[in-house]
């Protein structure tokens, strides 16, 4: 008999879903009706589960999974799951990182040359014919260049350093904050969020600080200043979202490129509304080569615990 998973999320990888099948007898618990009873009558056989980020797997439904072997994330956020209790059961809890970071930090770029350059307002300028009513070269207002902009970066974990190699290629001098000094990292530290974002043109969040929230505030934005811009591809807690929106609209800052928010998949009108505000919708590890990474690891992970090896990206054995 093949071992049992429970899927949490959908993985889009046709490849990855191909192999979990040949493998594994896969129930997708996000296609089921009665989950609450398909749960009571079958928690005790399954082996392992594949969940997301942002859906984790709560505790509640971790003491009905008693032969469970492993909790693999398709993802890096591992705050929806307890990882104390799983650290208490000797379960491991594994996540996909490294496979995000190349690609979250292009998007992290692109959101800022895209806020920079309004390339989303030219977009719908020649889309909606506005062009031929309006040539006269004043009819979008000026830009902003990127290259050479000072970039003060949130969090210089994996993608804060990949984030800083692209923006240095572009010219532009970096620095960051963190929990403390990095020894490794040839830029230059700065101890407060406020101090750094009074010295950036540009404050890219890069941080996992799982516990952190709101730290992105009126105050932050009011150093940020009229000309600066606020990229956020880490947390959308991170930001107070109602500081952020008066922000733009009173013009205390010139734009922000954002993929993550508070309320996912809600976003609050007035940044829809926004034309300073570049907007995406969790879509930083969007790509077939991410996301195939991403499926290849748990599949390791959840072969490693079935095996009763420790998988290697194991987060709390």
């Amino acid at each position: 008999m093949k071992p049992r998973v429970l899927q949490l999320n959908p993985i889009l990888i046709p490849a990855i879903n191909d192999t979990l099948a040949s493998l594994y007898t896969v129930h997708k618990y996000f296609e089921m009706a009665e989950r609450d009873a398909w749960l009571r009558e079958h928690g005790a056989s399954i082996d392992a589960v594949i969940t997301g980020g942002h859906t984790g797997i709560s505790q509640a439904m971790l003491a009905q999974l008693p032969a469970l072997k492993v909790v693999a994330v398709n993802g890096v956020g591992t705050d929806a799951v307890d990882l104390a209790y799983c650290r208490e059961r000797g379960l491991p809890v594994t996540a996909t990182l490294g496979a995000l970071t190349e690609d979250v930090a292009d998007l992290a770029i692109g959101l800022l040359i895209a806020a920079c350059r309004n390339l989303c307002a030219g977009d719908r300028f020649v889309r909606d014919g506005q062009w031929p009513l309006h040539p006269q070269p004043n009819a979008i207002p000026l830009a902003r260049r990127f290259s050479g902009m000072r970039v003060g970066i949130v969090g210089m974990g994996r993608v804060g350093r990949a984030v800083a190699t692209r923006a240095a290629a572009f010219g532009c001098p970096i620095r960051y904050t963190d929990l403390r000094r990095m020894d490794d990292v040839p830029h230059g530290f700065v101890p407060t969020l406020v101090d750094l974002a009074r010295e950036s043109d540009a404050l890219v969040l890069c941080a996992a600080a799982d516990k952190a929230e709101g730290i992105v505030d009126a105050a932050v934005l009011e150093a940020l200043g009229p000309r600066g811009f606020l990229v956020n591809v880490a947390r959308g807690r991170l930001v107070n979202e109602a500081d952020l929106t008066d922000a733009l609209v009173a013009r205390r800052i010139a734009g922000a490129g954002l993929d993550v928010f508070v309320d996912e998949p809600h976003v609050p009108l007035a940044l829809r509304r926004s034309e300073h505000a570049t907007l995406q919708a969790h879509r930083a590890s969007a790509t077939w080569e991410t996301r195939t990474a991403m499926g290849r690891m748990v599949l390791e992970s959840i072969a490693q615990a079935l095996a009763g090896e420790r998988p290697a990206m194991s987060l709390t054995t």
